[in-house]
This record gives structure tokens, sequence and C-alpha cells, in this order.
């Protein structure tokens, strides 16, 4: 059979060229914690969502090590938001994970999964009364985030037979700017002052803790050390003026994964979760608390504990020559899939050893919209219709933040910590859009 005509180009090759940090070499990855990643193609179809269940547990081990070696009273809160698939989100409870959720939805998940009341910890700025009555029922955490919410939940509790345990979410100067003032109520301006005094004041509810969570992929571990200190101080002023030692301080999340931003220029620049951990428990430990009046240390950590074992495995459609002059690649996921292909420059990998030789190329999803591009700039061998590629780090907000925009929504599957791989959530068929329309 005869291949179709393609009009010549010159293109630059690379083939492991040298630059100031070494040589450059093709990543290639042909299997995830054993099962090679045609069989998985093969046996799921592309593309493919996988998650590897020994990723997930060595990661949360090693961040709870290295905050409980530094603190003796420490409790990790699995944020529900990241990736709130079932099978994902259990494996961080029976690792000891309470959970942490932002919205009624997930209230209702963390409960199915077995999650005690007592073990959830509410955030975000929309609860509604059901929720707040719920919460209040099953004596979880609500934190406090505007002025109307407090409210609504004084109305909740007025009659009750239950107090609501809350915390005040507050918003700070730590060194990162822009700050994070939408949420929460600003700690410099008196705001979380005044809130603090109406909550002491009202019938029922019972303030027992303070949370922040300063921003999002924070890459300066002092900020937590600034941020710490000053809820700390807070702390003791609340003793001091009422009376009151609060049961826990909540530092939320924001710590980095190894993915690598947009702009970034280094690899090397993200700090391990040591440092973080570091910088908050030291700060505790050095404050001065009397033994006695430790607070529980509460961690809402999500991207670190699951980007690292999340993977996208998809084929390639086509390869095609741009004005140029430029390789295009086009795989047959796009952003509707990897949102975070927005923001990371995401390691990517073939499925099998190529070609040394390498060229710059751009690599595109198959939606039709120019937008759907996954990587601008690209080292990869001249791939064919047919072939695998592997993407890293996509375990956080892919699978809740993923829609199906031209292409429906992909099988996901677990590789247990015994080998064996299982469908944790099925592909969408169009039967799934259509039982939802009337």
């Amino acid at each position: 059979m005869k291949r179709p005509y393609e009009r010549p180009q010159i293109h630059k090759l690379t083939a492991n060229s040298l630059h100031k940090f070494g040589s450059a070499t093709q990543n290639v990855c042909a299997e995830i914690d054993g099962i090679p990643v045609a069989k998985l193609l093969a046996d799921f179809g592309s593309p493919l969502f996988v998650i590897s269940e020994k990723t997930q547990r060595q990661k949360f081990r090693h961040a709870q090590n290295a905050f409980k070696s530094r603190y003796p009273k420490v409790q990790f809160s699995w944020s529900y938001k990241t990736n709130y698939l079932n099978a994902v989100c259990k494996i961080y409870h029976q690792e000891g994970s309470w959970a942490e959720v932002v919205s009624g939805f997930e209230y209702d998940k963390a409960l199915k999964n077995g999650v005690l009341g007592h073990q959830i910890i509410f955030n975000g700025p929309h609860k509604s009364e059901e929720d707040l009555k719920k919460a209040v029922k099953n004596e979880s955490f609500i934190h406090i985030d505007h002025l109307d919410e407090l409210a609504l939940l004084q109305n909740v509790v007025k009659d009750s037979q239950k107090s609501a345990k809350v915390a005040v979410r507050l918003n700070m100067e730590t060194g990162v700017f822009p700050i994070w003032d939408r949420f929460g109520f600003n700690l410099e301006n008196g705001q979380a002052a005044a809130v603090i005094d109406k909550i002491i004041a009202s019938k029922n509810i019972d303030l027992v803790g303070l949370h922040c969570h300063i921003g999002t992929y924070i890459l300066q571990p002092n900020a937590f050390a600034v941020a710490t200190k000053k809820l700390c101080t807070l702390m003791k002023e609340i003793q001091k003026k009422h009376e009151i030692t609060l049961q826990y301080l909540d530092l939320g999340g924001g710590f980095p994964s190894q993915n690598r931003l947009k702009g970034a220029y280094l690899q090397d620049e993200i700090p391990p979760i040591d440092d973080y951990a570091a910088a908050i428990c030291d700060t505790l430990s050095d404050f001065g608390f009397n033994q006695n009046e430790l607070p529980l240390l509460i961690l809402e950590t999500g991207r670190a504990l699951i980007d690292d074992a999340g993977y996208l495995l998809g084929t390639v459609i086509a390869s095609k020559i741009l004005s140029d002059g430029r390789r295009a690649t086009i795989a047959d996921f796009g952003v509707n899939l990897l949102f975070t292909a927005l923001w990371y420059n995401h390691k990517i990998s073939v499925g099998t050893q190529k070609s040394v030789a390498t060229e710059n190329s751009v690599l595109y999803g198959p939606l039709c919209m120019n937008i759907d591009c996954l990587h601008e700039n690209l080292q990869l061998p001249a791939l064919e219709k047919g072939d695998s590629l592997v993407v890293h780090r996509v375990g956080a907000y892919n699978m809740t933040q993923w829609m199906q925009f031209i292409q429906l929504r992909p099988n996901v599957i677990l590789i247990d910590k015994n080998g064996s791989a299982n469908i944790i959530r099925s592909q969408e068929t169009l039967e799934t859009l259509n039982d939802l329309e009337a």
C-alpha cells in the first residue's frame, strides 16, 4: 500500500545533545508498577488514567513521617477536591487520614467512605443550611469563611441540643504575593479578632481551632513558618482574653508536587516535604506552649500526596508539520482530561524506545479547539500513529476538573499493592449523558 506523499522538510534533530546540565535523554516509560503500558492500553482502552496504590501509600507515609518525627500531635486530613474517587480516598483513610471537604456532596462522600463525623473538616465559602445541620449533627468541624455563614449557623443552632464546633478561617501576609484574601477573615486589619469575639459570644457555638490556607504550590517553606507563628500568637491572645484553649491549628495545604510550573527553569527548585515540615513544626515547638496545651496540627495536603501516583496513558493519532517547520504530534487525549496542562509542563514519556534522534515538537490533543495544546516545547522522536505516550504526575485535580467536552471521560484504573489492575471508574458512554437528559 502506497504511503501518502509528504513534502520533505529539513528538521533540526537532537541525538543526546549536551547542555549546561548534562546530556539530553529520551524519556521512556514502558511499564507502571510492573505492568507494561502496552498491556494497560490493550486491556482498558486509550486514553486511560492509572493510579498507583503503592506510590500513594509511599508518599503519604513519607509526608506523615516528616511531620510526626518533628512534632507529637499531627493529623492529616485528605483534601477531597484534589481527587475524590472513592478508591483513592479510602487508601488515605486506611493510612489514618481524616477528610477535608468543601461541598455538601463531598461531605456525603466522606461519610459513605466510612469517615466518622468528628473526623471531617468542612471548609469552603458555600455551605447550605442543610449542610450545616448535617455537620452539627455529626459533630464535624465547621470552618467559618464569612459573616453570612456565621449568621446562618447561629440560626441553625439557636434551638439545637448540640453545639457547633467551629474554627475561623484566616488570611494574612506571609511573604507570598498576591495574598489569598478571598477566603476567610484578614488577620492584620482586625477582621479576625472581631469575628472571634462574635463566635465566642454566640449561643451553642464552640470555637475550637484556627485555620489558614495561604495559597497553592507555595515554593517558600518559610511562608508556612510565618503563618504558623501568627496562628500561635493569635491562639495565645484568645487564651489570655477569653480563657479558652483551642484544640487545633490547621495549616491547610499548598505544598507543591514535583511537577514543573510553566515559566519555571529548574526542576530542582521545588523543596522537599521535609523542608515544609521543619518550617511548621520547628515554629510550633519553639513557640513556648506548655506540654498540656500543645495544639493538634492539622494538614490538608492533597497535591503533594497524589500527583506522583497518577498517570495518563494515550496513543498518537497523527503527526504533521506546522507552518514554521516544527513537528506537531496529536494524541487521543486533550486538555479536557489533562486540565493541569494549562499551568504545568508535564513530564511526558514515550511508551517504547524510539530513535535516539529527537526534535522540538508541539503536542496537541484531539479537540477541535486551538487551545488544546498539551505541551508547547517538547523534545520527542518522530512518532507514528499508534505509538503510546505516558504523562506523569497527573493525580491531582485532573480527575475532578475533567469534562466530557467533545470526548467522553475514559476508564480510571488502580494498580493495587499486589500489582493487579482494577477499574475504579468506568468510561462514560453516550447513555451516561442521555440518562441525565429529559
